[in-house]
């Protein structure tokens, strides 16, 4: 999973403005066109999601006390990523050693973690285009909505 972890943070740091890599032949989907998927995976997984207006569903689970992230900030987290299909990508368990730049990752993550605070956890649901768009990277694949349960153990600004 280390490897898988190197290769995903790489990756979101290579990922630009809508979190796909742009002039590769194909278009991004369009959050409203994967929504009834969205829908659809957080029912079934008893997740009681609420759409952000970016297209993004999310559920705050604990919403933590601490600092609340900015684009400006750093953080650590630990997270589970996994496909729709059940299919886990990528997870981290405990904190990076390095903290992250906000700027420098996903947009689903931009988006979705200054709902919570330090300390708080959240469930996200990403459409592609908040992702990895329609050319995915690595593990995964082209048009991939994503699931990832994050907690938010640290937070500079």
């Amino acid at each position: 999973m280390k490897n898988v972890t190197i290769l995903f943070l790489s990756v979101l740091v290579m990922m630009t403005g809508t979190g796909c890599v742009k002039d590769q032949g194909c278009d991004d989907k369009s959050p409203q066109s994967e929504k009834a998927t969205m829908v659809a995976y957080a029912t079934a997984e008893g997740i009681n999601a609420v759409e952000h207006s970016s297209g993004l569903y999310y559920e705050i689970i604990t919403p933590g006390t601490g600092n609340q992230p900015t684009a400006a900030s750093k953080i650590k987290a630990t997270y589970t990523g996994k496909l729709l299909n059940g299919t886990v990508f990528d997870q981290l368990t405990t904190p990076p050693t390095q903290p992250w730049d906000m700027s420098l990752l996903i947009e689903g993550w931009k988006i979705g973690l200054p709902l919570i605070k330090q300390g708080g956890t959240i469930k996200l649901i990403i459409p592609s285009s908040l992702a990895y768009g329609c050319n995915g990277a690595g593990p995964i694949p082209g048009d991939a909505i994503l699931y990832f349960d994050v907690t938010l153990v640290e937070v500079t600004n």
